[in-house]
């Protein structure tokens, strides 16, 4: 173990345990010959000795750090970040996901830990879901609230999301029951839409490095086409919403955005832009985003329900969205 992150561990009790600044004595730029097969990254606001001490002592059965490093955004969007490279000594992933769960919530940080990382200053793709992802509602939702069936239809989508029902059957059954709503509505919800803390920052960092950036989305064209332009995104798919008259007819046209569909999305455009495997990363919060973060190098799940978090590769519980970047290398 490298000597400056054993006394990092073994510090029992220190003026700097506390102090923010203090976290760059253990840090080190050089690994020298040290091998590692996996890497712990760990992100929050003012990150201390102490927290990454906690975080290591209660992994110790799970994970074996060898050095610690910066990540090269460090500070940059106001987050400390640091990348622990070491051996993964657990099989049991499940546990080895609860205990960084757990973490999190302890110490109000974001942790994964990960085998490979896709590159940053590689041309990549990342493919995102739209609703609770992309922007801070879901849109289907919304419009029921102003149909005044609002309650009927989000414990549907509840369900959906949680992988209790069918994602097609919950969709169609959703969209009936807005039979008859002015795409006046639509307009409302739209001007006014909650974009997640990070996207834009997320967004413009990565077409800087030249990766290409999607929406698959299991909502609707009205909005997820609207994100893609106000965004500049390369490629938007969702469902969409049939119309009569300047009013909603209660169903979907075509073929519908489900899990299989997002999963194909993420191969399709990685073929389109011959982008390799090793560089294509999926988000979302529901289970109908498991398929395509699992067609995906790195699935990451944003604020996502419970068999999200445990199933993804790794987990933005705390930060916002261009916490993404710290699971990526430099």
């Amino acid at each position: 173990m490298h000597a400056k992150l054993n006394a990092l561990i073994t510090s029992v009790t220190s003026s700097s345990l506390h102090v923010s600044d203090a976290l760059s004595s253990y840090v080190t730029t050089d690994a020298g010959n040290d091998n590692f097969t996996h890497t712990l990254t760990v992100s929050g606001q003012a990150l201390t000795p102490f927290i990454v001490k906690s975080v290591l002592q209660a992994l110790e059965k799970h994970f074996a750090a060898s050095f610690m490093t910066f990540h090269h955004l460090h500070n940059v969007f106001g987050d400390s970040v640091v990348t622990l490279r070491g051996e993964l000594l657990s099989a049991d992933v499940s546990s080895v996901k609860a205990t960084l769960g757990d973490l999190s919530s302890t110490y109000n940080i974001d942790i994964g830990i990960q085998a490979s990382r896709p590159s940053l200053s590689q041309p990549g793709l990342l493919v995102m879901d739209m609703d609770s992802t992309v922007i801070a509602i879901e849109c289907i939702d919304e419009i029921a609230v102003l149909a005044g069936v609002g309650e009927q239809v989000a414990e549907v989508t509840a369900r959906a999301m949680r992988g209790e029902i069918a994602f097609n059957d919950s969709l169609v059954h959703r969209v009936a029951c807005l039979d008859g709503v002015p795409l006046a509505h639509l307009e409302k919800i739209r001007n006014r839409i909650p974009l997640m803390p990070g996207i834009q920052t997320l967004v413009q960092t990565l077409q800087k490095h030249n990766w290409k950036l999607a929406i698959a989305s299991g909502g609707f064209t009205y909005f997820a086409d609207y994100l893609k332009t106000r965004l500049g995104l390369d490629y938007a798919i969702s469902n969409t919403l049939g119309v009569n008259d300047g009013n909603l007819n209660g169903k979907v046209e075509g073929e519908i955005i489900n899990a299989e569909v997002k999963a194909r999305t993420v191969k399709t455009l990685a073929e389109k832009w011959q982008i390799p495997k090793a560089q294509t990363v999926a988000m979302g919060d529901g289970a109908n985003d498991l398929v395509m973060m699992a067609e995906s190098a790195l699935g990451v799940a944003c604020h996502g329900k419970p068999l999200v978090n445990e199933k993804a590769d790794v987990a933005i519980r705390v930060g916002s969205l261009h916490s993404m970047l710290y699971f990526l290398e430099g």
